[in-house]
């Protein structure tokens, strides 16, 4: 008889599945355009995405509970028996403004008993043009993870055929240490643990001194905004170019002027302020075949927003990203994520309220980067033309920050409760804004 075997989910993934609350969905997102070649494209393309959405796997993956040994109080993914795309698949109706209608999509939870993804599909009323909000639980995936599921119902692609690579097996529902690894296994704990404390400390540092904004915290009301940024890749290099470190760091620099021109316009002021910024960091192996659960650590910088001088914004940007960068994603404040392997299962589902309530301790705003293809996509023949990178919001924050590079153009998605920024518009032209005053500033 053939033992059973679940995928369960790793400690992080069970930590964004038990944090989530109604006015904090823990999904994130992603908005595409495409341009269209007829009034009916954005009908053809629902069709497509429900009939290919059936032969992509991980689609069909629902997360349950388990109560069983060794993981009791955990979640693990299964395939939905009861499986129906249609039910995931939507089709609306005709829309001038797609970022306001994915604005209030995004404020809806998913359905936690069936695969928790969407895909809502928006026509354009001028006839040219559709988008698709798609939307994944950040347990079932994380923004690599979702880019290769949405990649699965876009049109095939020519591309290199590679040798095949071992598959990760499935965790087994039940499983003991072999024995012969506990020496190696004992190494292991007393590392993590001086890591875990040098996190801790880090933690209580980060905290000292911090002078954020009253406008990036707010009481969840369970709205939603969001709007978008498009952006020339050639000015980022130019900036880059002029300047120096990495375009990564030119786009953080950019989100810093961007808050302070925002915050100023808003009247709030910005002497003094330098809101904690998280940045997300990728642990997963570029070549793992079969990726399932989040591998992510972080970096915290402070962002210099109460500094009035563009250049010297990047340049502060840039030190604070070369010395996390020297210490690693394994230690500092910015890696509190990796703490959740530490926690058993049920401490996450008894914790997960409390947990997702100390966001706001931790950091201030999110800022991360989703990496894209270079390649060009197309959904029934359709170009896709931008794509808008959104993340979920922590308990107690007014805004998160995601970017992507895709077809050279930087795409900024900005997503924020919709009660505490109403002006979501203004921060957005001011993300344009920046990147116009460090452009004169290299370019006298």
């Amino acid at each position: 008889m053939k033992t059973e075997t679940a995928d369960l989910l790793a400690p992080l993934d069970l930590a964004f599945w038990n944090i989530e609350s109604e006015q904090h969905p823990m999904h994130l997102g992603a908005l595409g355009v495409f341009s269209a070649h007829s009034p009916t494209a954005g009908a053809h393309a629902a069709d497509l995405l429900a009939a290919r959405a059936a032969a992509v796997p991980g689609l069909r993956m629902r997360i349950r509970d388990v109560w069983q040994p060794l993981a009791f109080g955990g979640a693990a993914r299964e395939a939905d028996p009861d499986f129906d795309p249609l039910n995931h698949v939507r089709l609306h109706a005709p829309t001038s403004d797609f970022q306001a209608v994915a604005g209030r999509l995004m404020e809806r939870p998913l359905e936690r008993d069936r695969p928790p993804w969407e895909a809502h599909v928006l026509p354009g009323e001028d006839g040219v043009s559709f988008a698709v909000l798609f939307k994944f639980h950040h347990a079932l995936a994380d923004g690599l993870r979702a880019l290769k599921l949405a990649a699965g119902v876009m049109d095939p692609l020519d591309l290199p055929v590679r040798a095949p690579r071992s598959i990760e097996p499935p965790r087994p529902m039940l499983a003991l240490p072999d024995v012969r690894r506990l020496p190696e296994l004992v190494r292991g704990a007393l590392s993590d643990v001086g890591r875990a404390l040098d996190i801790g400390a880090s933690v209580a540092l980060s905290a000292l001194g911090v002078s954020s904004s009253a406008a990036l915290t707010s009481e969840p009301t369970g709205t939603r905004s969001i709007a978008g940024v498009d952006l020339d890749i050639d000015d980022v290099h130019r900036v880059r170019k002029a300047v120096g470190g990495t375009v990564n760091d030119v786009l953080i620099a950019v989100v810093a002027g961007a808050l302070r021109r925002w915050l100023d316009e808003r009247g709030d002021g910005t002497e003094g302020v330098a809101p904690r910024a998280l940045i997300p960091v990728s642990k997963r192996r570029p070549r793992t075949a079969a990726p399932q659960g989040n591998r992510l650590s972080g970096y915290l910088i402070r962002l210099p927003v109460d500094n009035p001088d563009p250049i010297a914004r990047l340049d502060r940007v840039r030190q604070a990203m070369v010395r996390n960068k020297d210490a690693g994603p394994n230690r500092g404040a910015g890696a509190v994520a990796l703490l959740a392997d530490h926690v058993p299962a049920l401490g996450h589902r008894l914790g997960g309220p409390l947990v997702g309530q100390a966001a706001r301790l931790w950091f201030d705003i999110l800022v991360t980067s989703v990496p894209l293809p270079g390649i060009g996509l197309r959904l029934g023949g359709h170009p896709l033309t931008a794509v808008y990178p959104l993340a979920p919001l922590a308990p107690g924050q007014s805004l998160a920050v995601a970017i992507s590079t895709y077809r050279n153009h930087v795409h900024y998605g900005l997503v924020a409760d919709a009660s505490a920024v109403p002006d979501l518009d203004v921060l957005a032209r001011a993300v344009t804004d920046e990147v116009d005053s460090l452009i004169a500033v290299c370019d006298p």
